[in-house]
């Protein structure tokens, strides 16, 4: 099962640690790389490194996760430019992640 949106705005935390998720309308089987795209709005490069580990994701997942992500960062941005300048710039926190970890 994948939630598909696990963006902040969507997780409960109490002293750092994960407590609950939010939106879990749209669950359902698909692609595994969806669940690490967390790591990509959540986490800096060393956290982020740590987490991938964790979750024992090999390249091809992990680049998956990075296009998902790379897919709603844009339409956060554009989306939420006017309405939620949080989930704005989210996506655009995002997007500067995605780009430093891509190659030229």
């Amino acid at each position: 099962m994948s939630h598909g949106d696990l963006t902040p705005s969507n997780l409960l935390l109490a002293d750092g640690r994960l407590t609950g998720v939010l939106d879990c309308g749209g669950f359902g089987p698909a692609d595994p790389a969806l669940d690490l795209i967390a790591g990509w709005h959540l986490l800096d490069d060393g956290p982020r490194a740590v987490f991938r580990e964790e979750m024992a994701a090999d390249d091809l997942e992990w680049e998956r996760s990075k296009a998902w992500a790379f897919e709603q960062s844009i339409g956060a941005v554009w989306y939420y430019a006017e309405t939620n300048v949080a989930m704005c710039e989210m996506g655009q926190r995002t997007l500067a992640r995605i780009l430093a970890n891509t190659p030229a």
